[in-house]
């Protein structure tokens, strides 16, 4: 796809600027959607990828909002973030039966992860996947346990949020640290008389409608993989899988192996190799419907 002319993305320092143009952009209704991704799928109407690519561009801004804790510009993220939308309207299959916006979105977070991987060194962030899941999940799961204070954690935080994330304690403590100093530049003035700031720029109620339906229909697809790549676990892995990470009170190894009548290692084992096999499935599942990059 040629690449189409777009608002350029300047340093912070102007986008406010920017911010503005892109709503000028108008949204598209479904049917209208539908059909330039057709005629660009179809006829490569480099025009039809052009409106579909500039309607998204504040759904590119909100989600690289939350990627503003990692120390990176925003202006820069961004970018990044426009780009996995050009390649998501070039990969996008209308026929599938869901919106843009759904699909968009896994292109876009990928693509500016991939940045932040590739800004971060790797002796800051680590190299297994584990270091990797807990730098892109571990501000969520501190929010939701509310442990939102600067500093160090509890050792109870630690433990449970090593739990939730499936990692060690060490690499808990380890990474909160490196991700501690603190990130203002959104918070920054917009004029001189100190009043605005840069992310009041990024609150759009039209934005927030199709992103809180995008995420809705991206629920409803994982919760269908989720649904599916269960059915092929054995009664017995669906079972202990369930009991030890699905539920809201989840069994310990004592009371599954009790109940098995095998050892707490082996219901370890069977967790690990079930909890693996499920990942596999739903992310062959994800990428054979195209609602996951193969490169992601």
């Amino acid at each position: 796809m040629a690449t189409p002319t777009l608002p350029a993305v300047p340093s912070d320092g102007g986008l406010s600027q920017y911010l503005q143009e892109i709503r000028k952009f108008p949204m598209l209704e479904p049917n209208q959607e539908f059909m330039l991704a057709k005629a660009w799928r179809e006829h490569e109407d480099t025009d039809a990828a052009h409106q579909l690519v500039t309607s998204h561009l504040r759904l590119v801004a909100k989600i690289a909002m939350g990627y503003r804790g990692y120390g990176l510009p925003l202006s820069e993220l961004i970018a990044e973030g426009n780009i996995g939308m050009m390649q998501a309207v070039k990969r996008f299959e209308p026929d599938k039966g869901f919106r843009l916006a759904t699909y968009a979105m896994w292109w876009i977070r990928a693509a500016i992860q991939e940045y932040i991987l590739r800004s971060w060194s790797l002796v800051k962030i680590g190299t297994t996947a584990a270091q990797k899941k807990l730098f892109f999940n571990l501000r969520k799961v501190k929010g939701q346990i509310q442990a939102i204070d600067e500093g160090d954690l509890s050792p109870e935080q630690v433990k449970t949020i090593a739990t939730r994330l499936d990692v060690s304690e060490d690499d808990v403590v380890t990474m909160n640290r490196r991700l501690a100093a603190p990130d203002n530049s959104l918070n920054a003035p917009l004029r001189i008389d100190g009043e605005g700031e840069w992310q009041d720029w990024l609150v759009d109620d039209e934005l927030d409608q199709e992103t809180r339906f995008a995420e809705a229909e991206e629920l409803e697809s994982r919760r269908g993989l989720l649904q599916a790549a269960m059915k092929t676990l054995s009664e017995r892995e669906r079972h202990i899988l369930t009991e030890r990470r699905l539920n809201d009170e989840p069994k310990t190894l004592e009371e599954l192996s009790k109940e098995y009548d095998i050892s707490r290692e082996r219901v370890r084992q069977i967790e690990v190799r079930a909890f693996e096999k499920l990942q596999k499935n739903m992310r062959t599942a994800a990428i054979e419907q195209r609602l996951l990059p193969a490169g992601a």
